[in-house]
């Protein structure tokens, strides 16, 4: 089911069938060097699996981004609930395929589920948690309008929380909503 639809991407749920695309994205050492360690094939299936329940128990989870193109399955991007400190938060997260990087992919998707976050689910704030060497990671939450509003211990480390809020969420792109 296609949830959302950029200028040149399709964000859609994921399905069994998109295993083999999202492991070998989650497979490879560099695109997971800020992970514990890459994902061995039931991890990533268990990562679908839980996605799907997200869809189902929360209306949103991390959606499979394809390029509109070709529909090859090039990363993942969505929202997820975060328990951090002492409260819940709803994080944009994103991975794109390593031959995809530096083409404003991430940020087109992040951009998308930011806009889908304000506009259609009423959401006022979201975070991005990254980890303080990712800085690729950070360009994306800086260009999609968030900032570093704290450091949190989560994941068994220190990351950097950037967030945005639906009041300072100025330049609002053109994103088609499906569902």
């Amino acid at each position: 089911m296609i949830v959302l639809e950029t200028r040149r991407l399709i964000l859609r749920e994921f399905e069994a069938e998109d295993l083999e695309p999202l492991h070998r994205i989650f497979s490879d050492p560099e695109t997971m060097k800020y992970y514990p360690a890459p994902f061995p094939v039931q991890k990533t299936r268990d990562w679908i699996r839980r996605n799907q329940e997200r869809y189902r128990n929360d209306g949103y989870g991390l959606w499979a981004v394809c390029l509109k193109e070709t529909g090859e399955l090039i990363g993942d991007c969505g929202l997820v609930k975060q328990i951090i400190d002492v409260g819940t938060e709803v994080e944009i997260g994103y991975h794109i395929n390593k031959k995809h990087w530096s083409k404003g992919f991430a940020t087109e998707a992040a951009q998308a589920c930011k806009d889908y976050a304000f506009v259609r689910l009423g959401i006022s704030k979201l975070i991005c948690i990254i980890d303080p060497g990712n800085a690729p990671s950070i360009r994306v939450a800086e260009k999609i309008g968030f900032t570093k509003e704290r450091e949190a211990f989560i994941f068994g480390k220190n990351h950097a929380i950037y967030a945005g809020t639906k009041e300072s969420g100025a330049g609002m792109e053109r994103t088609a909503f499906g569902k």
